[in-house]
């Protein structure tokens, strides 16, 4: 008699792409008796692979709770304008521009390199959890925030304690569409991330509306009332497809720092985001200088950016679902670059609107592409987390850096000398991302070409 011969049942597994999930015990023998009582192992194929569902019911409330997501995060770093002016001339007035911009720089930036964290947690099934500390971080520091009379007690409930909150949340909630979204990945990111341009839009009218009329700390609470009311969507609908893997993740993945595309997605990242919301902190700031529009015309700019941003977050995301995320990620970043150079022409009002509105455009897709984009240069899916974690480290610490840089090439704001160094170092900078992007998926072209003649071989 011929021993029965099995293989080891196998943990829950992604393969390349993200689209093959294999679930169950991997058994590649059967057994086949003859009439003798004897018995053949019999080979079986691979195992069955079960596709992600790419929609349905269950896959749209996840991009529903990660649009919430998104109104909390970066909805309400977007929104950091009009605190920067509120700051700038009545509550920190007697702090620079480059002090204040560190408040909303320092939200960005840990909101990025949160992800080294979030995503090795994600990866490991800790969701809920991140989830839930997450919101509860950026709500109560919200309501910290509204008690504040210093720039340091500023610093430390907007600045710190509500982007720690928005770290924990954000990369989860984009990685979590991945394993609900092969085809349309790129379009669900998208629709995701109009929650930030959303957010944007709604918490600079609110402010600047209430604020007049019932003080800073009543108008910041109003925005923390409605986080606390929407904060029952993520909490109630989402939840990971995936199992966990049985192993445990590093916080790093050291085969990333081989690849040469990686290494170059992280270099143009730096680039782009250094620059990249430099018109979100002082476009208000540059109407009011240089008389294009008044106090209250002036903080609806911060919105068209945000407005315009909404329709930059779906249209090159669709387009990216054919052309290719890290090729739209390369166009929607020269394009801020573009923008930015004209910029320097921008005297009027007509002028600051129709900027306003193409530069949040093109933001939209710089922002929202890159973790759609991240999952071409993440061939084991289970490390997707990880890798973005990494990815996002490294650009926070642009968003960290890029506004104060800003605000010390302007230093003085009646100087209209100052203002051409802020606007050329916001748009050299992009240009340089941008041709960064392109580069990063000649190199991922090139990988993939030598692995196919490798395997062919």
């Amino acid at each position: 008699m011929v021993e029965k011969e099995k293989e080891s049942d196998s943990d829950v597994g992604v393969l390349s792409g993200g689209e093959d999930y294999f679930e169950g015990s991997v058994d590649r023998t059967e057994d086949v008796s003859d009439s003798q009582g004897t018995y053949t192992p019999a080979p079986i194929g691979p195992p069955k692979p079960v596709e992600v569902p790419d929609g349905g019911l269950d896959a749209w409330l996840q991009v529903f709770g990660a649009f919430v997501i998104m109104i909390t995060t970066w909805g309400l770093i977007n929104s950091f304008g009009v605190y920067q002016t509120y700051y700038e001339t009545d509550l920190l007035r007697t702090n620079t521009s480059s002090d204040i911009s560190w408040i909303g720089s320092l939200q960005g930036a840990l909101l990025m390199i949160g992800g080294i964290i979030s995503g090795p947690f994600f990866d490991a099934g800790h969701f809920h959890a991140l989830t839930i500390s997450g919101l509860f971080l950026v709500i109560f520091g919200l309501f910290m925030t509204s008690l504040c009379a210093t720039y340091w007690q500023v610093l430390l409930a907007q600045g710190i304690c509500v982007g720690l909150g928005c770290g924990l949340l954000f990369l989860p909630s984009a990685a979590i569409l991945s394993q609900y979204f092969a085809r349309r990945r790129a379009l669900a990111l998208g629709v995701q991330s109009t929650g930030s341009p959303i957010g944007g839009i709604i918490f600079p009218i609110i402010f600047s509306h209430l604020q007049p009329r019932i003080g800073f700390g009543w108008a910041t609470r109003v925005i923390a009332f409605i986080l606390l009311a929407l904060a029952v969507v993520p909490l109630i609908f989402m939840r990971p497809r995936v199992p966990p893997p049985s192993h445990k993740r590093a916080f790093i993945d050291r085969d990333a720092l081989k690849e040469a595309p990686f290494l170059a997605f992280a270099a143009s990242g730096v680039g782009a985001f250094l620059g990249l919301y430099v018109p979100f902190f002082y476009i208000q700031l540059y109407s009011l200088r240089f008389g294009i529009a008044d106090e209250q015309m002036s903080a609806y700019l911060v919105t068209l950016l945000n407005a315009g941003s909404v329709f930059g977050r779906i249209l090159p995301n669709f387009v990216a679902d054919y052309a290719g995320s890290m090729n739209m990620l390369a166009a929607t970043t020269l394009g801020a670059s573009i923008l930015a150079f004209g910029w320097f022409g921008v005297k009027d009002l007509g002028g600051t609107v129709v900027f306003a509105v193409l530069f949040g455009f093109f933001n939209g897709g710089v922002t929202s592409l890159p973790p759609s984009a991240i999952v071409s240069l993440t061939p084991d899916m289970s490390r997707l987390g990880t890798r973005m974690g990494m990815l996002f480290a490294v650009v926070g610490v642009a968003v960290l850096v890029g506004t104060p840089i800003a605000g010390a090439i302007l230093r003085d704001p009646e100087d209209a000398g100052r203002w051409k160094g802020l606007i050329g170092f916001a748009a050299a900078t992009m240009f340089y991302g941008g041709v960064g992007f392109g580069v990063t998926e000649l190199l991922r072209l090139r990988e993939k070409r030598k692995k196919g003649k490798a395997e062919a071989n």
